[in-house]
């Protein structure tokens, strides 16, 4: 048997080596990355591939609020029913999006940073505001029912108009604001341990509304504050860099007829924060300050 390799396999990878060697080694680089890169992503598809065929028999329910005023046909309210496969981790959001992306492009929701962080995707899931992005689906009943957040209204689908929630966050001028600076130009603006940690939680709000949709008083009288905007202005009424003229500024607005004093302790803000504030405990300290203020002894 002859082991003579064919002269034009021979040419062939004269040619190769040759091509090889007249490419530069950071381009042979980034095309061997590339080429991994490719590989990976091809490999994942399949993964997904697989598992979707896998999980079949697994699949969610879902029934979502749809409402489109601009479209005949579509104007009066409904729910349209979709069965998503299931994957271990998967989040309403990831539902909603494997939804839309599957099955009706039309379908339309808010969503930015998927870490519970932009507060964009706040929705009534089963009868309770949520973030979508940080509920799972594995902890809740079927069939999932998601709607748009309630005393809003409805732009389309479950999108709703954040507008006068954010009027209500912007009267209380949700800014650091002082006269007390300090006397060297690079001097920075201390705060004691003990106010940090005073006001930390209620840093933490994200804006989504939630507490807003949950708050029955919010509901029923459109001028209230409500429990967001409340909760940043005690963050900065309490923060004891802003100095004394600037706290007594903030609970003028605060003691106003639609501040504080409109809260009933119901708790449901509280309830349904997505950061565990604690929106009605800040609300009544500041009704005490309120109180504080307006002693008298004479």
């Amino acid at each position: 048997m002859s082991t003579q390799v064919p002269e034009t396999q021979e040419a062939d990878e004269s040619e190769a080596e040759t091509q090889s060697e007249s490419v530069p080694v950071a381009q042979q680089r980034r095309q061997q990355r590339k080429a991994e890169r490719r590989e990976h992503v091809a490999e994942r598809e399949r993964e997904r591939t697989e598992e979707e065929a896998a999980s079949d028999e697994s699949r969610y329910h879902l029934k979502v609020f749809r409402y489109d005023p601009e479209v005949e046909g579509k104007q009066e309210p409904r729910f349209d029913e979709f069965h998503v496969p299931y994957h271990k981790g998967m989040t309403v959001l990831d539902a909603l999006i494997y939804a839309r992306d599957h099955f009706d492009s039309s379908l339309t929701f808010r969503h930015s940073c998927r870490q519970a962080i932009c507060g964009s995707d706040a929705m009534f899931v089963n009868g309770r505001q949520r973030l979508c992005c940080k509920t799972q689906l594995s902890d809740l009943e079927e069939p999932v029912r998601v709607e748009p957040l309630p005393h809003q209204e409805v732009v389309k689908d479950l999108v709703v108009d954040m507008e006068h929630f954010y009027d209500q966050m912007e009267a209380v001028e949700p800014f650091f604001q002082t006269n007390d600076l300090p006397d060297g130009e690079l001097e920075e603006q201390r705060q004691t341990r003990e106010n940090r940690e005073k006001v930390k939680m209620s840093t933490r709000c994200i804006w989504c509304g939630a507490c807003m949709s949950s708050c029955n008083i919010a509901a029923g009288d459109n001028q209230y504050l409500g429990p967001a905007a409340i909760n940043k202005a005690y963050r900065f009424a309490m923060d004891e860099r802003e100095g004394s003229d600037m706290k007594e500024h903030r609970m003028r607005i605060l003691e106003q007829e639609h501040g504080v004093w409109r809260c009933q302790t119901q708790f449901s803000c509280t309830e349904v924060c997505p950061k565990d504030i604690p929106l009605t405990a800040h609300i009544q300290e500041l009704k005490r300050e309120a109180v504080k203020n307006n002693l008298k002894f004479w």
